[in-house]
């Protein structure tokens, strides 16, 4: 029987990426032909090297599935406390969302600003998030910081929105302290209060991609689909708990008097809340940063014939692999050879490389964003004016009525009763996303996606052509249906499609394909959530022109009900759904 040959000796060691990860001691006998040869198959990336147990000749290789390198390897699984303490992000988000679709309006107007600049309030900060969001998930890529990737720029923002609320909930009155030319205060006091809510929104808006990057990176597939759905469950209670907070008259309760006003006391809550969310959140799932994942491997010992191209065109919102499934060490350290980690993120992140990111989106890509694009279009422009809605078609109202007219109190009733409904949204939402989970494997993602777009088309255009109190009560239960869908299903076949892309890498470093590269999470996520703020920029630019084209706002929710049964068509023809 013919030996095997043994195969030549290099000065370092290349381990396969793809295969197991288990840990074994080479004695001092020098291993067989046959024993070479599965020693170098077998073993993984060679982290910590070196004498393990004191014994001399006796070396320790260790997986790197505990570090998960660039998420390729299959981080453990979470347990449910983890996941709830990651969700309590979105229950500070959204409770302060909501605490600013109860006062913002009534802030602005009291402190005077003029009505020509309502619509730069509410356009400026989505078209800055869809401008500058796909940056930030590109560089939260390739971030180094010691704390993680998404961490730092969730707790950047997470600053911003409360510096957001402190100036538009207490501006007026931190003006009022300061200045007292009354001319110079109208000015100082519109000019804070305009700079909080668009610092707010934007924070606000922004943030959301970060949040999923996080949650995508520690988990594992099953775990991505837990935690989207107690996302859900945690935005539709922030939000229902806030606008009952807000429906609170706090002018006459004890904390109004102590506190000073209401916008103090929702600001007090709010930034308590936020807090505490934020920091839970924040040490909810310990995230690792690129550069750990090999920094014990020694450089002499590192593969020195795998160089990572620097000035290769990346794929879409790719971290480039090496061939055939191995890593470069230093692709981890990034720099450690005459090269400033710092200089080389700033180089991936350029006005050229996120161009090259967004045109090379794949096709499957490219339409999950339109849909999601499709469906936001449809539902803000449902929620943006419903309250106004209620108080002009169901309860036929005026707010352009003097304030102590009939038809202004009946107005203001009607908006009441609006954000009652809005309640009724959020906590349907939350007991939605809970149902999902038993509903997935009958129906499907397609199912689900179909079905949230089809039942709020259908539930708006009830509301519009019959406008009635209970009828349009009873159909914010569907609006609801379409919020918990637009915060899952869209993410859950994003991880659908990075599980499948990482699949496929395996599977070529198993055959030796070609070169591989991985899209970032960050960019991924963040290319889909800025469709929400480009449907804000439709809805704020095009609805009120059409509004004021028809001359009523009904209007409005028959275009929500049109624009959602179109995305029914869209989800079911062109959206790639996997087994």
């Amino acid at each position: 029987m013919k030996e095997f040959e043994p195969l030549p000796q290099p000065d370092h060691l290349c381990w396969p990426l793809s295969q197991a990860a288990p840990q074994i001691q080479l004695g001092a006998q020098t291993p067989g032909p046959r024993k070479r040869w599965w020693a170098r198959r077998q073993v993984p990336h060679p982290v910590a090297m070196g004498d393990s147990s004191g014994q001399p000749g006796i070396h320790t290789y260790k997986s790197l599935a505990e570090e998960g390198s660039f998420g390729s390897l299959e981080p453990p699984k979470r347990p449910t406390g983890s996941l709830v303490m990651h969700s309590m992000a979105m229950f500070g988000r959204e409770f302060c969302y909501a605490v600013e679709a109860a006062y913002v309006t009534p802030v602005l107007l009291s402190v005077g600003l003029p009505r020509s600049l309502y619509s730069m309030v509410w356009l400026l900060s989505p078209v800055l998030g869809f401008l500058l969001q796909p940056v930030v998930g590109l560089a939260s890529d390739h971030c180094r910081a010691r704390w993680g990737r998404r961490r730092p720029y969730i707790l950047t923002l997470g600053i911003v929105m409360l510096l957001g609320m402190a100036m538009y909930l207490n501006g007026d009155a931190i003006v009022s302290a300061l200045i007292a030319d009354p001319r110079k205060k109208l000015i100082w006091a519109i000019s804070v209060t305009m700079i909080g809510v668009v610092l707010f929104d934007f924070a606000a808006d922004f943030i959301d991609g970060p949040i999923k990057a996080y949650l995508f990176d520690v988990c594992t597939h099953r775990d991505k689909e837990r935690g989207l759905h107690y996302h859900a469950l945690f935005t539709g209670l922030g939000g229902a708990l806030g606008y009952l907070l807000g429906a609170i008259d706090w002018a006459h309760l004890e904390l109004g008097r102590l506190l000073g006003t209401e916008f103090q006391v929702m600001f007090f809550f709010s930034s308590s809340v936020l807090t505490l969310c934020f920091i839970i959140h924040l040490f909810s799932i310990p995230e690792a940063p690129l550069r750990d994942v090999a920094k014990d491997i020694p450089p002499q010992q590192a593969p020195q014939d795998l160089v990572l191209s620097s000035d290769r065109a990346y794929e879409y919102g790719s971290i480039e692999k090496v061939k055939n499934g191995y890593v470069h060490p230093e692709l981890a350290l990034q720099g450690e050879k005459n090269k400033n980690p710092a200089e080389q993120t700033r180089r991936a992140v350029t006005v050229k490389s996120l161009l090259r990111v967004l045109l090379s989106m794949p096709p499957h890509y490219r339409c999950l964003c339109i849909s999601h694009l499709i469906g936001w279009t449809a539902f803000l422009s449902n929620m943006l004016f419903f309250t106004d809605f209620m108080g002009r078609i169901v309860y036929h109202g005026d707010p352009y009525s003097a304030h102590n007219s009939t038809e202004f109190l009946i107005y203001q009733r009607g908006v009441e009763v609006g954000c009652w409904g809005l309640c009724i949204n959020s906590v349907f939402s939350s007991l939605y996303s809970y149902f999902q989970k038993a509903l997935v494997p009958y129906i499907g993602l397609k199912g689900l996606y179909f079905m949230g777009y089809l039942l709020f088309g259908l539930g708006t255009g009830v509301i519009g052509l019959f406008p009635n109190v209970y009828s349009s009560l009873v159909m914010c239960t569907l609006f609801g249906v379409m919020s918990s869908t637009l915060y899952t299903v869209p993410f859950n076949l994003l991880t659908a499609y990075h599980r499948e892309q990482q699949e496929e890498q395996r599977q070529q470093a198993r055959c030796g394909g070609p070169d591989g590269s991985v899209r970032g999470q960050g960019v991924d996520c963040a290319a889909l959530t800025c469709m929400v703020q480009l449907a804000q920029i439709l809805v704020g630019g095009g609805l009120g022109l059409l509004v004021n084209m028809a001359g009523s706002v009904i209007v409005v929710v028959i275009t929500a009900s049109a624009v959602s049964l179109i995305g029914c068509c869209f989800v079911a023809l062109f959206v790639r759904y996997m087994d």
